[in-house]
């Protein structure tokens, strides 16, 4: 047994464990019914161009790449295992990780946003983490805000000179932190604070976001750093096909 393949094992250990554990009642991203019609729509409409895209990056990523399809798959099932773990926070909603950054810096966020997509699906279905009703309001803020903060960080603190860990380090942790900015802003539209409306709205459930999501953002960016260091360890020959070793994109040159 390879040491990539033991890698995958733990981390389907880890799904497999997550799925077992996890209340089905209580913890949601922004649960089903929570949002009015017309922002399930809106939002939902705002996902499509972004789940093209992704569509045709992994296709692509896959016919150029096949030795990298057990990563982009331990990518899934790392966000999938991350934002399963849930912490209460507010009504209506709920802290964890996203587990997104580690797709986002691997392959860029078009891919995210599809992986990350069929994670909520999976997760509202199976688990009852989420709903069907907000999944593109979900899927906006965790799967697409989030990876393309991540990744325009990351590529900007290469730019910069930042050793390779901290840029991977800052930019899961920003993009963590940017996903509940975004949640939110999504909540806060739906409902406005009577007096100061949206921004007030919006302020408050960022402060009390801020209470469990510094924290586990500061923990996802550890782990992702992790996950990254192990990779480059354990599979290399994956990570230089997609020019990774280097710091970029094949598919992006």
């Amino acid at each position: 047994m390879s040491k990539l393949q033991k890698i995958v094992i733990v981390i389907s250990f880890g799904f497999s464990l997550s799925f077992g554990i996890s209340p089905v009642a209580e913890a949601m991203h922004i649960m089903e019914g929570y949002l009015p019609v017309r922002y399930c729509i809106t939002w939902g409409v705002l996902c499509v161009p972004f789940l093209i895209a992704g569509y045709l990056s992994i296709k692509k990523s896959v016919s150029e790449h096949r030795k990298t399809l057990v990563i982009l798959a331990m990518c899934g099932a790392y966000a999938f295992v991350l934002s399963a773990l849930k912490l209460p926070s507010v009504t209506g909603s709920s802290s964890h990780p996203t587990g997104t950054g580690l797709g986002a810096i691997l392959f860029g966020p078009g891919v995210m946003s599809l992986l990350g997509m069929f994670v909520l699906l999976f997760q509202a279905v199976l688990l009852a983490h989420g709903g069907l009703t907000t999944l593109g309001a979900n899927t906006f803020s965790m799967a697409i805000a989030g990876p393309f903060i991540t990744y325009g960080l990351y590529k900007l603190s290469l730019k910069l000179r930042v050793p390779k860990m901290g840029a991977v380090f800052l930019s899961a942790m920003i993009g963590d932190l940017f996903t509940y900015t975004v949640t939110s802003f999504q909540l806060a539209l739906a409902y406005p604070s009577e007096v100061g409306g949206i921004g007030r709205s919006m302020v408050k459930f960022m402060g009390i976001f801020a209470v469990t999501q510094v924290p586990i953002a500061i923990i996802e960016g550890i782990v992702t750093t992790m996950v990254v260091m192990a990779l480059e360890t354990y599979a290399r020959t994956e990570l230089a096909e997609i020019g990774f070793m280097k710091g970029g994109f094949k598919h992006d040159r």
